[in-house]
């Protein structure tokens, strides 16, 4: 196993350097920059060559590339233009953040998607099956940031049962666990919602394959219990697949978050990312796509590792 997670980290190291090649060069062809963000109305030809001097934006491509790696390989993520900060700190302060509402929805929708895609799949071809085919296909046609907007309007402006966005009431000196709580509330709920729509299908596909396998049949014919033999038997062969899938989905889920946190104004990874964007920050634009990649390598190791876990006939030489 150890010599399977090193050999994957090494296997690793040319797709982030792509990926940063490829986000690197992307990010500085997009029209505009820094420099005309920062001055808006007053930009001149001559205030922005000023900036682009003195954040070296006027040097080539390939220098600033250069220079940019060799400030990553020493840790270093750069400055943000417009903060003043360094790009590692608002990372370590909005990562928490972004992985608490992603980190609570994706463990939510991964047991709800097991639960439902199997109780589907056993009662299959029902009218309990049919309605929730419906719902899952329902959720699952839906861009992700639109369910969040219903969500908003419902609970929020026509209920008034939860706040429509941020971290914490800011009338509030020590807002504690339970603002927490009702600021999150709906943010998860939507990255559950469109989640396990596509989850719980196809754990509905796979769990109703395994159903019907010869050591199913063979279980029963024992005499064991119907629980024993979809909960010890098919359910564990039928999860596998999902684990996988999960790894695989981390750079969706992320995305999602983007769209969602701009959707509550919810101050995370995404809403840092978005207004980067806005404001031409390249450093941080870059640092947060170096960040979700390592996540994203990490996530599919996480559920290769987990894969063997839960199948012991499974070994990484």
């Amino acid at each position: 196993m150890a010599r399977f997670i090193v050999r994957r980290f090494l296997q690793a190291v040319p797709a982030l350097l792509g990926v940063s090649v490829i986000s690197f060069f992307l990010v500085h062809l997009v029209p505009g920059g820094p420099a005309a963000a920062m001055l808006g109305p007053r930009a001149t030809p001559a205030r922005i060559a000023v900036i682009n001097r003195e954040f070296g934006l006027n040097k080539p491509l390939w220098d600033q590339y250069g220079n940019w790696m060799w400030q990553l390989l020493h840790g270093n993520l750069g400055v943000s233009y417009f903060y003043n900060e360094t790009v590692w700190h608002l990372i370590q302060v909005n990562m928490p953040r972004t992985l608490a509402i992603v980190g609570l929805g994706v463990l939510i929708a991964h047991l709800s998607s097991i639960l439902l895609g199997s109780a589907q799949a056993y009662f299959r071809d029902t009218k309990f099956d049919y309605v929730m085919t419906a719902l899952t296909y329902f959720f699952y046609s839906m861009p992700v940031f639109w369910p969040g907007i219903l969500f908003i309007i419902i609970f929020s402006i026509d209920l008034g049962w939860f706040p429509s966005g941020g971290l914490s009431n800011a009338l509030v000196n020590n807002p504690g666990f339970g603002s927490w709580v009702a600021h999150t509330t709906l943010p998860v709920l939507t990255i559950v919602l469109t989640t396990v729509a596509g989850w719980g299908r196809y754990m509905r596909t796979t769990m109703t394959d395994t159903l019907v396998q010869d050591y199913v049949r063979t279980a029963r014919s024992k005499g064991l219990s119907e629980f024993v033999v979809v909960v010890k038997h098919a359910l564990r062969n039928s999860v596998l697949p999902l684990i996988t899938l999960l790894g695989f989905s981390l750079p969706n889920l992320f995305s999602g978050a983007l769209l969602i946190e701009v959707v509550f104004n919810y101050p995370g990874m995404g809403l840092l990312f978005w207004n980067a964007a806005m404001q031409r920050d390249y450093p941080i634009i870059l640092g947060v796509v170096v960040i979700t990649g390592v996540l994203t390598i990490l996530g599919n190791l996480l559920a290769d590792i987990l894969y063997s876990l839960v199948d012991p006939r499974i070994q990484y030489n």
